[in-house]
């Protein structure tokens, strides 16, 4: 989906919500009065984080990307896709996009492991786990990504937590000298070298996954906030990328 056709649908969505979420918490008190019960309810959601939908009597609960609608009396919770049969637009997973792109755009490259051909036409960012074995499989095809003009950031997600042996070994691959190298070498079982140094970037990658609503690992995030969850091929992925940019 190109930038400009992402933009247009997104602006749609804002259009049927009507007003913008802060403006109508001024000026709607039964949105003022859920946005209050909902964040007394759930220690995680914020009053700004309940806003308007685009259905009447319902109003959004986002946070990261996970998205849930909640009635205007405050009583009933419903998680789903919202789809807007008329524009033909999944409106949640519009929502999500919106979010993943905000949370991955932010992340520098030089907090993520960096693989860039000399020629980038695309650049995602990929939450990878040290011993998953699809995990491997697309690291093992690496090359294939970046003839084809692919930019990967890997994002650090040892998905069994602090406690796992993924996790040492991230925060290894983290603080070796070429990390690169190092992920190569960690993910073929292979010894590397490493040294002591603040891995407190593992924990970032973990919570970026976690406010992403990662549920499993190999997941790709395009630019514009898509995400594909599990392993591509090379070719696979290419083509997906220019469909995204076409749509």
């Amino acid at each position: 989906m190109s930038r400009s056709t992402w933009t247009f649908k997104l602006l749609t969505v804002l259009m049927l919500a009507g007003v913008t979420a802060a403006h109508a918490a001024d000026t709607d008190p039964r949105l003022a009065a859920v946005q209050a019960k909902i964040s007394e309810m759930f220690e995680a959601i914020e009053p700004k984080d309940v806003s308007n939908s685009p259905v009447d009597g319902w109003y959004t609960v986002q946070k990261g990307s996970i998205v849930a609608y909640v009635s205007e009396d405050g009583r009933y919770l419903l998680q789903g896709d919202l789809i807007d049969l008329d524009l033909n637009v999944n409106l949640s997973e519009l929502s999500r996009n919106d979010s993943r792109r905000e949370l991955v755009g932010a992340l520098e490259d030089r907090q993520a492991i960096l693989f860039s051909p000399g020629e980038v036409k695309h650049s995602v960012t990929v939450f990878t786990d040290i011993d998953c074995g699809y995990c491997r499989k697309l690291h093992a095809q690496i090359d294939g990504y970046l003839e084809r003009g692919i930019e990967v950031r890997y994002v650090l997600y040892p998905r069994n937590g602090p406690a796992s042996r993924a996790w040492s070994t991230s925060e290894d691959v983290w603080c070796s000298r070429d990390r690169g190298k190092a992920l190569t070498a960690a993910k073929l079982d292979r010894e590397f070298q490493t040294s002591k140094c603040d891995a407190s970037m593992i924990s970032t990658h973990y919570m970026l996954g976690q406010d992403i609503g990662l549920s499993g690992t190999p997941a790709i995030v395009f630019e514009d906030g898509t995400l594909v969850a599990g392993y591509l091929p090379p070719a696979a992925l290419a083509s997906r990328l220019e469909n995204s940019n076409t749509n």
